[in-house]
């Protein structure tokens, strides 16, 4: 298992960098830096490639509509060669809402397109003259396709440090996770609850990997959680009061009633009555007591919040539901004691 962190798209970005440097000597082996629709992550990738030596630097997550598969291949490989290897291309499908509302693309066939991306990416890492032939993207593009016959297949010029960089996918609908176990080398499901992974995932990793290429490894799980090691009951109560805040807007306000990912998550959880009642506050402007309904056993699994003791039992737990790679983020109100929480849990991990 792996201890790394996401840093956030707001605030001083310069600070927050000098700031990674303490948490990668802390024992923080990976980065991720969300895009959503803030500033493009692959920027900051860029500059933190520069800035750091031995950390992992995980795009999460890159929206796979906003990119062709080629560019992202281009991209994958670009991160990889200037960071000697380091990079973790994370992919997923965002939502109606961002990649209709904000980048003006049609949201159509998630799983194909995940499907086609997959085969792209590594046919360009190789070093292939690309070809391919789905039902979202054609390459070479011809005359029957729409294009104007001129297009000819093309392989990368450079040489990527890798002929197969790790592809992560973002995903909690079962088949969704079904794909990630099948193609993927690592998945990333949301709001994760480690004793339920069987109830909420199992089927789907199950049928995943029995089509599963041996040579693809083991499925690596990544999820995110937040941190905080104290006894102080009072800093304890904040720290949970803020994930209860965080998990109100996704299972009640991230989707329309009917269309929400994260409040069918949380129902095959077993919390059926409580994910519609937290929509239902939500969407009615009452966002207060949306977050006061999450219940309290949900956020404190979900988390690593409270004494070295319990956080220790929470890291088992993690790692007894198969996650390879805890992405903390820790919440102590100081840039010291964030760390000093960091270099605790990369030792509770070992």
């Amino acid at each position: 298992m792996k201890l790394g962190m996401p840093i956030n798209y707001a605030g001083d970005f310069r600070e927050t960098i000098d700031n990674l440097r303490d948490f990668e000597s802390a024992g923080v082996r990976r980065v991720t830096v969300a895009e959503a629709y803030s500033i493009d992550a692959v920027s900051q990738l860029g500059y933190i490639a520069a800035r750091t030596e031995t950390m992992e630097l995980q795009t999460g997550i890159l929206p796979m509509y906003s990119r062709t598969p080629t560019n992202l291949a281009m991209t994958a490989a670009g991160m990889d060669y200037i960071s000697g290897g380091r990079f973790v291309l994370g992919i997923g499908a965002s939502g109606p809402q961002v990649i209709e509302g904000f980048h003006g693309v049609k949201y159509d066939f998630p799983l194909g397109r995940a499907r086609e991306h997959v085969d792209i990416c590594r046919q360009v890492w190789r070093r292939e003259r690309v070809e391919h032939r789905g039902r979202s993207y054609q390459i070479p593009l011809t005359q029957d396709d729409g294009g104007s016959g001129l297009g000819k297949s093309l392989k990368i010029i450079n040489h990527p440090v890798r002929d197969r960089i790790p592809m992560l996918l973002a995903a909690i609908g079962p088949k969704n996770v079904e794909l990630a176990a099948e193609l993927f080398e690592e998945f990333q499901p949301f709001l994760f609850h480690p004793e339920y992974v069987d109830a909420a995932f199992g089927e789907a990793l199950a049928a995943g990997r029995a089509k599963r290429d041996p040579s693809l490894g083991d499925l690596s799980i990544v999820v995110q959680a937040a941190a905080r090691i104290t006894e102080d009951a009072d800093e304890i109560e904040n720290a949970l009061n803020a994930v209860r805040h965080h998990s109100a807007l996704y299972i009640g306000g991230m989707g329309a009633r009917g269309k929400n990912f994260y409040n069918s998550l949380v129902q095959r959880y077993g919390y059926v009555e409580e994910a519609a009642l937290i929509q239902d506050l939500y969407l009615d402007g009452r966002k207060e007591e949306a977050a006061a309904a999450v219940p309290d056993e949900l956020v404190r699994a979900m988390s690593l919040i409270g004494p070295r003791s319990y956080v220790a039992e929470r890291v088992e737990a993690f790692r007894g539901a198969d996650v390879g790679v805890i992405l903390a983020s820790p919440s102590a109100p100081t840039h010291a004691q964030r760390v000093e929480d960091m270099r605790i849990l990369a030792e509770i991990i070992g």
